[in-house]
């Protein structure tokens, strides 16, 4: 007597159908948030935004807007928003991603209106704020890019921070003994492998629990780092060891000079390039070779994997490596082009917005780098706002970022499903 296995579409549909409720409640709140602050107690002057900056060559006229009208206009946006998330939860179980999108959008733009209408100025720089997000959004997309590479095999990585952070001392310490801004970038990139290693090798080969060998390297490389920085970086050290080279922005001709987006995208240094062909380059040979379907297979079901064939720890621990060579060389953005010298944990927690960065792009490059973005121009409000003298508390503006992790992580925005074998260590037989 034969025993028929239904498949998962059969079961799903002769089941009950399970509903992600946390994203129309989200969107609700949020909803009569915006409806609150933008439109009945929203600012009633106007909100006027550059779209160029003085030496761009083609030139832009500000755009200038009602306050109220728009904080209105906005929060209606976002209040349909939530309304068709709760049909779309009771028809098909889930909110689609065009939604969550229209309201992110919207909320954003409408927070934008309410905060420049109510400032003393009422005029805020949109390129500057853009272009100045990119040194929060680089090391924010080279992290989750490492992310993404570790967990589609099924190593959670927690230690991207560690990872940024060595990349970043190891460059400025290189980088000022030789001079040459591409020795230090190599030598960015062997650092975070060195981290990746030791995080394979224990979660993998030893299978420790990924969790806590991720925490415990961040630790030690803050702690180590930070040993150094002291002993070499810190006084009469900082000319020997501390003043590493600048890599300058390279604009490309005619691509910079588009408005609003040429400054921020092809008028930057090379590790702004490199994270750019990185996100198409790392999803492409995910989805569309045959590397990645084996990479996916070992994060999806590694005993399937195994019994065709596959490696499943040989292409973990490459894959482990692999995001180390990235988020070492986003590390190195720090002490190259942002700052230009080390300082005692520089990297600020970006790391583990770079792990939300993953979760909210649902581990694929490309929605990790649209989340890096969102979470990028949500950290740099606080610098461009502070200028514009707005009434609201900059404490408020500099958690916003951490806000939104918390946001992803909890999956309020919309459920996002890990690779089924993410975490779990494979032991053969």
């Amino acid at each position: 007597m034969s025993t028929v296995t239904p498949s998962r579409e059969t079961a799903a549909q002769s089941g009950p159908r399970l509903r992600n409720w946390k994203t129309p409640i989200a969107l609700g709140v949020l909803a009569l948030a915006a409806i609150i602050a933008f439109a009945i107690f929203g600012a009633n002057g106007s909100a006027t935004f550059r779209l160029s900056q003085d030496q761009d060559v083609v030139q832009l006229a500000p755009v200038a807007v009602s306050a109220k009208v728009f904080g209105w206009i906005f929060a209606l946006i976002c209040a349909a928003c939530a309304v068709m998330s709760y049909f779309q939860v009771k028809a098909v179980g889930n909110t689609r991603r065009w939604v969550t999108a229209i309201f992110a959008v919207s909320f954003v733009l409408g927070f934008m209106v309410w905060i420049v209408g109510g400032t003393q100025s009422q005029t805020v720089s949109l390129v500057g704020m853009l272009t100045g997000s990119m040194l929060i959004v680089v090391p924010i997309v080279f992290g989750s890019l490492s992310g993404v590479l570790s967990e589609r095999a099924g190593v959670v990585n927690i230690a991207i921070e560690g990872q940024l952070l060595a990349g970043a001392f190891t460059a400025a310490l290189v980088g000022t003994m030789t001079g040459n801004p591409f020795v230090a970038l190599i030598a960015a990139a062997l650092a975070g492998v060195v981290v990746s290693l030791i995080l394979a090798v224990f979660s993998i080969k030893y299978v420790v629990n990924q969790i806590i060998v991720g925490v415990v390297l961040n630790v030690l490389v803050s702690g180590l780092t930070g040993f150094l920085f002291d002993k070499l970086m810190k006084d009469s050290g900082a000319q020997q060891y501390n003043q590493p080279p600048h890599l300058s922005p390279i604009g490309i001709p005619l691509l910079k000079d588009i408005p609003v987006i040429g400054p921020m995208f092809f008028d930057q240094s090379i590790l702004g390039y490199i994270m750019l062909v990185l996100v198409f380059g790392i999803w492409f040979a995910l989805f569309k070779t045959k590397w990645g379907l084996r990479v996916r297979a070992v994060g999806e079901h590694p005993q399937a994997a195994d019994t065709v064939g596959i490696k499943v720890n040989k292409v973990r621990f490459w894959n482990v490596t692999l995001g180390g060579v990235v988020a070492g060389i986003g590390g190195s953005y720090f002490t190259l082009v942002a700052v230009s010298s080390f300082s005692k944990e520089m990297s600020g927690g970006l790391g583990f917005i770079a792990l939300a960065a993953v979760i909210f792009g649902r581990w694929n490059p490309i929605g990790a780098f649209l989340a890096a973005l969102l979470f990028g121009v949500a950290g740099n409000l606080q610098n461009i706002l502070s200028i514009a003298v707005t009434p609201v508390d900059g404490a408020f503006l500099a958690m916003l970022p951490y806000a939104l992790t918390i946001l992803a992580v909890a999956g309020l925005v919309g459920k996002s499903r890990a690779p089924a074998a993410d975490g779990e260590p494979y032991v053969k037989g």
